[in-house]
């Protein structure tokens, strides 16, 4: 009976898009003049259809930074910081995007849908924090 329980919540998740998704990033510079910001971090998306994620958390960046994507059930606690931002059809293709631009709609992106970035491996906080909201994010740090 409990089986059967677990099996229906389990479907009703997955079929309502509360099923958790997020991406682990790891980046390294390719070169020594190309300055690193962060070489850990994780990004999730809320608001959005499960699967949305998927196309995001793909290996196929040409950057001048290295990265490697590993799609996970969630992203790890006790983040040093946290980029909360507006999810936009630009940041669903690049991850460090984020947009002031609270239109999201022309994307088929559900109304107040975000982008949270979590930050485990910072090289400079301060410019993490700069970078995410002169893109028009809020900073928190943990």
């Amino acid at each position: 009976m409990n089986a059967r329980l677990l099996v229906l919540l389990l479907t009703s998740l997955a079929a309502s898009g509360v099923w958790a998704e997020a991406c682990m990033v790891e980046t390294r510079a390719q070169s020594a003049s190309v300055p690193m910001v962060e070489g850990k971090s994780c990004y999730e998306y809320k608001g959005v259809p499960a699967g949305s994620i998927d196309w995001s958390c793909s290996n196929e960046s040409k950057e001048t930074l290295a990265s490697s994507k590993t799609k996970v059930a969630s992203c790890p606690e006790k983040p040093k910081g946290t980029c909360i931002a507006t999810l936009t059809q630009e940041s669903m293709a690049n991850q460090r995007s984020s947009s002031k631009d609270s239109h999201a709609d022309s994307a088929n992106i559900p109304k107040g849908a975000q982008v949270l970035t979590y930050y485990y491996d910072l090289k400079d906080e301060s410019q993490a924090r700069t970078d995410c909201e002169k893109a028009g994010g809020q900073w928190r740090t943990q």
